[in-house]
């Protein structure tokens, strides 16, 4: 088991060095996925144009929105790596939660919870958690074991997100707060500098092997939970791997396609769509600076180049997609999906 740890590890730090160079695009992509994954191993499930849509803030998708909210967790998580305490859970969490549970976000449970067949009792659970007058010491233990220095990063990330999910702080939301616990410790020691790898979407291969990795952990044996993560790691770079080929892919078929001057700004609305693949005139006059006019007519040279296809949403005006994102996007979901036979 050591030996498939550390080679999931240096297997982590190659994927980094090697898309953590171009590639604000492609970091933000693959933190995307992995919120999907996470999202996804929860059944909460939506596709690449729905959550683009809930991305400018269209809300008529639930689950879209849910997915966005995950996305917002992670960027808490990340944004908070260099300093892992109870507090940072607690903001990852309400990050999480904002939409779904507003009053529970970013709050320890203050009531029993269990899991079983049986939601008005606990009797026969497969699980009941701590009590939770323990949660906030329980936290502040788990982060102190955080905190070390003399475990190998991997093996450590995995047993304090199993242990987080044994704790099970909250409410709701827990597995994905604990994912991205998981994500942040993983950038905190170093193993990770700039894109994350989705592991999740190597956990959404075998979810029930991955709680089955979680209750052996509750009786004792961290062995599984360990080695689960090492080889959802492998999954998860290969499947992220093929998504950076796809994206590449259409990039260089926009290269051959966009017929503009090379300081147009089509290019730099290109290079937004590479991570964002669903825009509008408001964002892109946001993130960019261009104004309305020139938005026009950029967004009409990348229309006639087919790189994106425009869509009038009521009462919300002019967006652009991009096809060829969604549907590389769609395509990871999809892989992420099916379980692998060996």
């Amino acid at each position: 088991m050591t030996a498939a740890v550390e080679d999931a590890a240096l297997a982590i730090r190659d994927f980094d060095h090697d898309f953590g160079g171009d590639v604000a695009p492609f970091s933000a992509i693959l933190l995307r996925t992995e919120s999907v994954s996470s999202s996804q191993i929860e059944n909460v499930t939506a596709n690449a144009r729905s959550i683009g849509m809930a991305e400018l803030g269209d809300d008529s998708k639930r689950n879209a929105t849910l997915v966005v909210d995950n996305v917002a967790a992670m960027n808490a998580a990340l944004a908070a790596a260099d300093s892992l305490e109870t507090v940072t859970v607690l903001e990852m969490h309400r990050a999480l939660m904002r939409h779904a549970d507003p009053r529970g976000a970013g709050r320890f449970r203050e009531e029993p919870v269990w899991i079983g067949t049986s939601s008005l009792s606990p009797a026969g659970a497969d699980f009941v958690a701590p009590d939770s007058r323990r949660v906030p010491e329980l936290m502040d233990d788990l982060m102190d074991y955080v905190g070390r220095n003399d475990v190998q990063i991997l093996a450590q990330s995995a047993i304090a997100h199993a242990q987080f999910e044994t704790i099970h702080p909250f409410t709701d939301g827990n597995g994905r707060t604990g994912r991205a616990l998981l994500h942040a410790m993983l950038r905190n020691k170093g193993l990770t500098r700039t894109v994350t790898v989705p592991v999740s979407a190597g956990l959404l291969n075998d979810v029930s092997g991955y709680h089955d990795a979680l209750t052996a952990y509750r009786k004792g044996e961290p062995d599984a939970i360990i080695l689960l993560t090492a080889e959802a790691t492998f999954r998860a770079i290969n499947n992220g791997r093929q998504l950076a080929g796809d994206i590449t892919a259409a990039r260089e078929r926009w290269k051959e396609a966009i017929k503009a001057r090379k300081d147009a700004a089509a290019w730099t609305i290109a290079d937004l769509l590479a991570r964002q693949p669903v825009v509008n005139a408001e964002l892109l006059e946001e993130r960019l600076g261009i104004s309305p006019a020139t938005i026009w007519r950029q967004m009409q040279v990348l229309e006639e180049a087919g790189v994106v296809q425009g869509f009038d949403k009521f009462k919300r005006g002019r967006h652009w997609r991009s096809d060829e994102i969604l549907a590389a996007l769609d395509s990871f979901a999809d892989r992420s999906g099916r379980r692998v036979r060996s």
